[in-house]
């Protein structure tokens, strides 16, 4: 009875300890989190697809440039992925929103020190492409998953063709899916970037046309200490000061007197 007893402890024992631990022998399931509110960015592509169901295609980039191949999802599983590293697949979803085609392309990373055959895909940029192009004030309609901060102090900054704004806390663990060799030095918080292929205006307004969103992570100061020359820090166009700003009248641009150029 007490042998009886001692194996049945010691058989509860080491259930309890397989529980809690993990080591039931079954195949390994990688469970990933979101890393900002945008709720994409670090997800695995299992966890995307149980989110937003199968894609309807999956599209492989060509070059440098935005070139692609657009793959029905059958004939990507079946044949084509084969053929290319499937991190190079991007899984498309197509969604019709206030008469605007929104495009959501994914792109993906693998953890540089999984060797396994069928490495885990994680979500590393969202790609969400408009046709046609739709206002910089109409933006957050058109992606639920856009939230720009009301802030107008938020770090925001422009180029003659995009405005790239940052949202909320850095998050360490999105560092996994960042290329940039010193990203371990940094900081990395949530980004959304708006591409104007028309070139935006100057001043910038809110009916600026955008054709295209990129949802990433960069770093603040990656902008300020490499990318100065190309980033113009800029007040927030999702403000409230934003707009009163533009609506405010602007003095009459004062007319400079041309210097005389003495010979040396």
């Amino acid at each position: 009875m007490l042998l009886r007893l001692s194996i049945q402890t010691t058989f509860t024992s080491f259930l309890l300890l397989v529980l809690t631990t993990g080591l039931w022998l079954q195949p390994s399931v990688i469970l990933a989190a979101a890393y900002f509110e945008d709720g994409y960015l670090g997800l695995t592509q299992t966890e995307l697809h149980q989110k937003l169901g199968m894609p309807q295609a999956v599209r492989d980039r060509k070059s440098a440039l935005r070139v692609f191949t657009y793959y029905a999802i059958t004939d990507w599983e079946k044949y084509f992925r084969k053929l290319v590293s499937p991190e190079n697949g991007e899984d498309v979803y197509t969604f019709t929103r206030n008469n605007i085609e929104v495009r959501y392309s994914f792109s993906y990373t693998v953890d540089p020190n999984d060797e396994s055959e069928n490495r885990t895909l994680f979500v590393r940029l969202v790609d969400i492409e408009f046709s046609p192009a739709a206002p910089l004030a109409q933006i957050p309609a058109l992606v639920p998953e856009f939230l720009p901060s009301e802030d107008p102090a938020s770090s925001s900054f422009r180029s003659n063709i995009w405005v790239l704004l940052f949202k909320g806390a850095a998050s360490s663990d999105a560092r996994f899916i960042v290329k940039e060799a010193s990203k371990d030095k940094l900081e990395w918080r949530l980004a959304y970037q708006l591409f104007s292929l028309q070139g935006l205006p100057e001043p910038l307004t809110t009916k600026a046309l955008i054709d295209r969103v990129e949802i990433s992570t960069q770093s603040v100061e990656l902008v300020k200490q490499r990318q100065r020359h190309t980033h113009d820090p800029i007040m927030n166009p999702y403000s409230r000061e934003f707009s009163q700003h533009r609506l405010a009248p602007q003095p009459p641009m004062s007319k400079k007197i041309p210097l005389p150029k003495y010979a040396d």
